[in-house]
């Protein structure tokens, strides 16, 4: 198998073809390695990736606050030196990521304007100009770069890596998008690339021959007046040419985040294109990321010859024993990424690395399974996310499990979730659920709808109740028409859908919803009460373009500051404005949230010791499910 083969990038030797993609983590407040984050990597090195990429780390805080790891002092030293050794001792090699800085990307205030190549707006604060660097600050730049790489060699890194890609600092150089510079660092590609070779070539002096460097760049933004894939060629034998030693490719920035960091809206494999161009035109290694988790899709890229190395990012969050199980043959036990950036959204809150499908994710050692009394009989009613974790997690410590679901298939909500064809990760995860429970000793009892007093005659030592909930249909004039029916009936094809569609409700389910009909209908609207649609859903802003993107695609209409009176001979009647509207509909799906299922746990919760896990608890997410599901077992 070709992803299983070694390779080299220069003089450093790989066991695989594999490597974790470069993500961001929490760090301790001087910018070193957290014992935390040294545990997460050292986690990647065990399962089995060839090399670890880091987060970036920034060379200097001249201009710029603490953003992401910073290197320098002696603590950072110490630290990167420990994640060194971590890494080592399970045979894989360590990359560190090297940044002058993020530039025009810098979340700072309102009104402290950010350093960056021109006199650019701020991403976050539109409106406030960026500081340009003068050419001396470029050259201390580019100093810190090199002793950046020099710091690195000696805590024991394996490789570097220029973060010069996504639109942060280096790209901002590289790119018309920002750099208006008229002096020997702008204009020309040749000029725009200057600070860059410049970086590659401090390095190199810093390092010495045969130390590997590699550079991340973007070839391709996605975005309007941004990088066009010839010009990415053209930058690619550019680096090549200074002595980069493998490219590793990206795509987009963040004015098209999701196209960086895709979400379960974007297709698998959907930056290897761009990857597969830049190898026809250089000769070092070529890196490719982005949706790569099918292992046949990856092991295909290599044999293809559309890159060199397979990167897997979230995946290696979600599971990361992914190249164990490659080389077990279990690629079915493999926890697949649903795509859903909680992750990155755990990140920008300011919370703690999280992972919806993998709750030691970030948390290697907090929360272990310690075995008990194997005569513990535990009984799990629902077969939703967090009844399938809470039932596999009981079996795991070695209890006697059951589960009882009502319906004759498992997945709960899961299923309506993972219905449309661009939401295939979510169908991908409950297929893995189901998969892992009948290989499971848990006892699975489908069509079995459980009374409290057969519950109670069980006398079993602990109920998780993940019963679920069930979407909540207003009290609307005519609603009980058969033309109109729930989201979820749709997503499940339980109902069909006509040429006209109306869906009332534009959060989360109701645009997933109207993007879902408008794959074959002919119109299809959205009518929502509040000002705009996504108000209720709390996601990462890459998830919210691209169901923005896929809504414009999909040319789904939305009526909003509107409210749905009743539903008369085969049209809609709303108000807006203060003024009646009616629009023509023969299928109407309701989106109108969801109402947690009690009504056994109420009936029990003073009689057995039991728990409410997941939507039973509050209607949230697959990462509330799942985590409520493990930890009501993890800490009986």
């Amino acid at each position: 198998m070709k992803l299983l083969e070694q390779t080299r990038i220069a003089s450093m030797k790989l066991r695989n073809r594999t490597y974790m993609a470069p993500m961001g983590t929490q760090t301790e407040p001087d910018g070193s390695f957290s014992d935390r984050s040294i545990r997460y990597y050292e986690e990647r090195a065990k399962g089995g990736f060839a090399l670890i990429i880091t987060g970036a780390n920034q060379v200097t805080m001249q201009y710029e606050a603490k953003a992401c790891n910073v290197i320098g002092t002696a603590k950072s030293l110490e630290q990167m030196s420990f994640l060194s050794r971590r890494v080592h001792n399970h045979g894989a090699k360590l990359c560190i990521q090297l940044t002058p800085g993020l530039g025009r990307m810098q979340f700072t205030t309102a009104d402290v304007r950010p350093y960056s190549v021109s006199e650019v707006d701020s991403f976050w604060f539109p409106g406030l100009k960026c500081k340009a660097f003068s050419k001396e600050d470029i050259q201390f730049l580019v100093q810190k770069m090199g002793e950046g790489a020099a710091f690195a060699k000696r805590a024991g890194a394996d490789a570097v890596e220029l973060h010069g890609y996504g639109g942060y600092l280096m790209d901002q150089f590289q790119s018309v998008l920002w750099n208006t510079r008229t002096d020997e660092y702008g204009g020309s590609l040749e000029n725009r690339m200057r600070f860059s070779v410049e970086c590659v070539k401090a390095i190199r002096q810093a390092v010495g021959p045969g130390f590997p460097i590699l550079y991340k760049f973007t070839p391709y933004h996605g975005v309007e007046g941004g990088r066009e894939i010839a010009e990415g060629i053209e930058m690619a034998k550019i680096l090549e040419q200074a002595g980069v030693d493998a490219l590793h490719v990206d795509v987009g920035c963040y004015e098209a985040w999701y196209k960086a960091i895709n979400t379960v809206y974007q297709p698998p494999m959907v930056q290897l294109p761009v990857a597969a161009e830049i190898k026809k035109h250089v000769g070092v290694p070529v890196l490719s990321q982005g949706k790569m988790q099918n292992p046949s899709d990856a092991e295909a890229a290599l044999l293809d010859g559309k890159a060199d190395m397979i990167g897997l990012g979230h995946m290696a969050i979600a599971d990361p024993y992914w190249v164990q199980k490659v080389k077990k043959n279990k690629t079915y036990d493999i926890t697949p990424c649903i795509g859903c950036n909680e992750c990155l959204y755990a990140g920008f809150s300011g919370k703690i690395l999280h992972c919806a499908v993998n709750p030691l994710a970030f948390a290697e050692d907090y929360y272990p399974l310690g075995p008990v009394d194997p005569a513990k009989r535990v009984l799990v009613v629902g077969g939703g996310p967090g009844g399938i974790t809470a039932a596999l997690t009981a079996a795991e410590r070695g209890m006697q499990v059951e589960l009882w679901e009502k319906r004759n298939v498992l997945g709960g909500l899961l299923l309506a979730a993972g219905g449309p064809v661009f939401k295939k990760d979510v169908k991908d995860y409950v297929d893995f659920l189901v998969g892992k429970l009948y290989r499971s000793n848990v006892k699975v009892s489908l069509m079995k709808d459980g009374s409290a007093e057969e519950i109670l005659r069980g006398n079993y030592d602990k109920v998780i109740f993940a019963t679920g909930a069930t979407p909540v249909m207003p009290p609307i004039k005519g609603i009980d028409q058969d033309w109109i029916c729930g989201a979820n009936d749709v997503l499940t094809a339980k109902k069909g859908y006509g040429r006209k569609v109306v869906v009332v409700g534009a959060g989360l389910v109701g645009c997933e919803t109207a993007c879902h009909c408008a794959q074959k209908a002919e119109s299809v609207t959205m009518i929502e009460m509040l000002p705009e649609i996504l108000m209720t859903t709390s996601h990462c802003k890459n998830n919210d373009q691209a169901l923005r993107q896929l809504l414009e695609d999909c040319k789904v209409e939305a009526i909003t500051s509107a409210k749905v009176l009743s539903f008369e001979n085969g049209t809609v009647v709303y108000e807006k404005d203060g003024k009646k509207h009616s629009i023509e509909a023969d299928t109407v799906a309701i989106a109108a949230g969801y109402k947690a299922n009690t009504t056994l746990y109420d009936q029990l919760s003073d009689k057995v010791d039991c728990a409410l896990v997941g939507d039973a608890e509050n209607p949230d997410n697959i990462l509330s499910a799942v985590h409520h599901g493990y930890h009501a077992v993890r800490c009986m």
